[in-house]
């Protein structure tokens, strides 16, 4: 077993065993910024996407089995409205909610932007690097998106995806190899790590799962596909970037299929040494803190990045199918209504307490929800396809028609819930949730993801954790498109007792790891709101 295995152990633990260095507080005033800052770099400026037709949500959040691609590939206008739509500003937080920080809202030095996806603590650290080539619409070279201006700075200038396509590996998904567009993705430990210390390298790996599914929704609804490479050769790509490896993991590569893209483009070679970016991200910190759990989770993921598990190598980690019989109750079909994803994306919140127990959840709504989410797939070389299930679905249910409450185990095959633990939840939720941002007991249930993290690790080694971490991720991210699609409110939190909810479930022995919970219900009329792009 390697140190992915270790960890894995430290993080379920961590709500009685804190994880090192236990005495850690963060130095908020001293704190790094949500994206990197290039000085002296030119950017040139996006298009918003505004003129582009709605798409629905429903094609991303329900796929079906042997959908393809309807449009030929991405184009400027859409690779634009994605990036936008998924990792770009787009408002400003300023509700009247329970979370901590909402004091500090209204100053600007604190202000809360709104993006279409989740990120842990609301801190953001994936960069997004896009490496283009002959066929696309700008000059060939590394160009970096930021965010704060929705823009393109680039890094560097020359045609580099040849030696992207070398470091990927002629194994790579054939998709893979026959572009020259790809979105990389790059993780800066210290800027999750500063507040969350060594779980902070679990929290990165959710936050790439976020961002690669939101990009899956939003192509799917404009007849597009997205799939993320998570084996490479990483310590190269690191070098294109002119990034240090132990301050910047590169965790995902998306290849892009360009509208209009050349097989000329696509046969390059790449001739004599890599070049580099030579430009440097200004660190806002003063002091920034190496933990060495970070740093020895980055090394045993490194180790054998290039090792790419063969198709089918997962099978052993799929999710447990939920046994037959027991106390049953049937769900209706999932439906969800035609919302254009845009909407559903820029309407994405965390409820943090506004949740109101008066209005339950219709079992429809619940049915949607869960299927969504077991739909989902963070992807990868062991899953090209997306079709293995990778988690299982519990229901900590408290104010749903006609259900009553209890915790319920999700049969995404039959479609229904099947009963684990009668009775009233809330008491336990709330003894075994860290914060005070939300009453659990009032949202309509509680959805508990779990991913069978060391068989991951057993079937595709250590770097396998970015993976598993990863789909539950995804899954966030599907939740909170479902919710915002019907309406609902939600939230997601990784503060909790994971062990407390092994115990609960009856999960030793499974090797199932409870990784997020995921409160959903309808909120309360008429909350305290403050329309910033009015004022």
């Amino acid at each position: 077993m390697g140190y992915a295995h270790e960890y894995a152990d430290a993080v379920l633990h961590r709500g009685r065993v804190p994880m090192e260095p236990a005495d850690f507080v963060p130095d908020w005033p001293d704190g790094p910024r949500r994206g990197k800052f290039y000085p002296g770099v030119e950017s040139y400026a996006l298009p918003d996407g505004d003129g582009l037709a709605d798409a629905p949500a429903c094609a991303g959040l329900l796929p079906r089995s042997g959908d393809r691609p309807a449009v030929a590939g991405f184009t400027l206008p859409l690779l634009s409205a994605m990036l936008k739509d998924s990792y770009g500003l787009t408002g400003r937080r300023l509700g009247i909610q329970a979370n901590s920080d909402l004091s500090g809202l209204p100053f600007y030095t604190h202000a809360n932007w709104s993006r279409g996806t989740a990120g842990g603590g609301g801190l953001y650290p994936v960069g997004v690097y896009w490496a283009s080539g002959p066929s696309g619409p700008l000059t060939p070279g590394i160009h970096y998106y930021d965010v704060q201006r929705h823009a393109v700075q680039r890094l560097l200038t020359g045609d580099v995806t040849a030696r992207v396509r070398e470091a990927l590996g002629q194994d790579a998904p054939a998709e893979a190899l026959e572009t020259d567009q790809y979105l990389i993705l790059g993780v800066k430990y210290w800027q999750t790590a500063f507040k969350y210390n060594s779980f902070g390298y679990h929290v990165v790996c959710t936050d790439v799962g976020t961002l690669v599914q939101t990009w899956r929704v939003w192509a799917a609804a404009h007849g597009l596909r997205t799939a993320p490479v998570l084996w490479f050769d990483e310590p190269r790509l690191n070098g294109l970037l002119g990034t240090v490896g132990e301050e910047e993991g590169v965790f995902a590569v998306v290849p892009l299929q360009w509208d209009g893209g050349g097989a000329s483009s696509r046969t390059a070679v790449a001739e004599g040494p890599d070049p580099a970016v030579r430009h440097r991200d200004v660190e806002r910190s003063r002091t920034v803190i190496e933990f060495p759990t970070v740093l020895a989770m980055h090394a045993t993921t490194v180790a054998g990045a290039a090792d790419r598990p063969a198709p089918g190598a997962l099978a052993p980690a799929a999710a447990r199918p939920v046994p037959a019989g027991g106390t049953r109750v049937p769900l209706p079909a999932p439906a969800f209504p035609e919302v254009p994803v845009r909407r559903v994306l820029r309407s994405r919140r965390s409820s943090f307490g506004r949740f109101d127990a008066a209005d339950p959840v219709t079992p429809g709504q619940l049915s949607s929800v869960l299927a969504a989410c077991a739909a989902t797939s963070f992807g990868g070389e062991a899953d090209p396809d997306g079709t293995l299930r990778q988690v299982r679905l519990y229901a900590f249910v408290n104010h749903v028609q006609d259900i009553a409450p209890g915790a319920y185990v999700y049969d995404p095959d039959a479609g229904d819930l099947a009963l684990v633990v009668p009775g009233p939840q809330g008491a336990f939720l709330q003894e075994n949730y860290f914060l005070a941002n939300y009453n659990l007991e009032q949202a309509g249930v509680v959805l508990v993801p779990t991913v069978r993290t060391t068989a991951v690790l057993d079937a595709v080694g250590d770097r396998g954790y970015r993976l598993a971490v990863g789909t539950a991720g995804a899954v966030a991210q599907t939740f909170y498109l479902a919710a915002s699609a019907l309406s609902l409110g939600a939230g997601v939190a990784l503060g909790f007792d994971n062990v407390s909810f092994v115990e609960r479930l009856g999960l030793e022995g499974t090797a199932e790891a409870p990784l997020l919970i995921m409160p959903v219900g309808n909120e309360r009329p008429g909350p305290a709101d403050f329309r910033h792009e009015i004022a």
